[in-house]
């Protein structure tokens, strides 16, 4: 039976280990009103061990460089994978946003992505939990909930501590500045029209708060999008240039960075982004007679439109000030050496080598050109 690029999006999404909602309880169960922590064994669980990984992951071998980062970062694309195999890639990102609020943009994984509305998923936690102590939820998520339709999000604490890929950015997060405070989101299955309608809509509330409150964004408020890049594996069921070997590694690699190149940099369409990472439109694959594009394996299929059309409709007036991309860094859960913890530190979650491998994308956002090294 022919199936959908929507319906292979959230297939290999559920199969992947590292990328299942369903699994075992949180290593650390929540509060009445602090979040705990789902996984204790890719991430920090301790301020100690957080110390190691933020000083480990800055010592070379670096990750690939893509470009220079803008010279005022508003917004950005952050792993969420295992800290042994991409924490050199948050460290490239995350220290570059600076201000004291975050609103989080996270992907919903598995079979949790599908058993909500198509909606917006907040909880109602007061702080979650972080190796390094408390961050406390924001006084604009509750303000913006309360603009924001009802239609439009749901407010489920069971999908969030259930999920991993925002827990692991916030403990960076934490361990940069102490006093950050944070708004987080889940995007489950959208249908495009739905996603670009609600993410510009969101965005423009989201706007107008920030506007009575002086806050600008870079400075007072920035937004972290979670998402790996392509997951390759028969587990995934994605093996478009064959099941493994250093020659589908490097085919996939390259269709990574192509990825980037061209639609991460400059100018960003948050539908042209729905197209690629959902249907598969554009998404670089085998070119072959008879072979249909299908989506590039990104967990963050979801959140990186919705992501960038939040920002969008957030941000200062489109015309004049678009969200612009600046890819940074990339790297893969083989193509560097895990950090070493010397065994009292983050482990592994899943496997990594030339049969199942995962990538990490590296990308900050701005309002203006300019940068390092000049417009993208």
């Amino acid at each position: 039976m022919r199936r959908s690029p929507v319906f292979i999006c959230a297939v290999w999404a559920a199969a992947a280990g590292i990328c299942a909602a369903a699994g075992p309880p949180m290593a650390i169960q929540s509060t009445e009103t602090v979040r705990g922590q789902r996984d204790g064994v890719g991430y920090a669980v301790t301020g100690s061990q957080m110390d190691a990984v933020w000083r480990l992951s800055s010592r070379p071998p670096g990750p690939e460089v893509l470009g220079s980062p803008p010279k005022s970062a508003v917004a950005a694309i952050c792993p969420h994978d295992d800290y042994i195999y991409a924490g050199r890639v948050y460290r490239t990102i995350l220290p570059r946003i600076e201000a004291p609020r975050i609103i989080l943009v996270g992907p919903l994984h598995g079979a949790a992505r599908k058993v909500t509305k198509g909606a917006m998923i907040f909880e109602d936690y007061a702080a979650w939990r972080t190796p390094d102590g408390d961050v406390p939820v924001s006084s604009l998520r509750d303000a913006w909930l309360r603009r924001l339709p009802d239609s439009v999000y749901e407010v489920r604490r069971d999908l969030h501590d259930g999920e991993h890929s925002l827990e692991a950015i916030v403990y960076w997060l934490r361990h940069g500045r102490a006093d950050r405070e944070i708004v987080p989101i889940l995007v489950p299955y959208m249908d495009r029209k739905t996603l670009l309608r609600m993410s510009a809509s969101a965005g423009r509330i989201l706007g107008g708060l920030l506007e009575e409150r002086g806050w600008e964004w870079g400075s007072d408020v920035a937004l972290v999008i979670s998402a790996d890049a392509v997951h390759y594996g028969t587990d995934f069921g994605h093996v478009p240039f064959g099941e493994g070997g250093i020659e589908a590694y490097a085919k996939a690699v390259e269709r990574d960075r192509r990825i980037l190149a061209e639609r991460f940099a400059g100018t960003l369409d948050p539908g042209g982004l729905y197209d690629l990472l959902v249907r598969g439109r554009g998404s670089y694959g085998p070119s072959g007679p008879g072979e249909r594009e299908r989506p590039p394996t990104w967990c963050g299929c979801f959140s990186i439109p919705f992501g960038v059309g939040l920002l969008e409709g957030g941000g200062p007036a489109a015309d004049a000030n678009p969200v612009l991309g600046f890819p940074v860094s990339y790297a893969t859960s083989v193509g560097l050496p895990e950090l070493d913890f010397g065994g009292d530190g983050p482990g592994r979650t899943a496997p990594a080598h030339l049969y199942h491998f995962v990538g990490y994308p590296g990308v900050l956002f701005a309002f203006e050109r300019g940068g390092n090294g000049g417009a993208p």
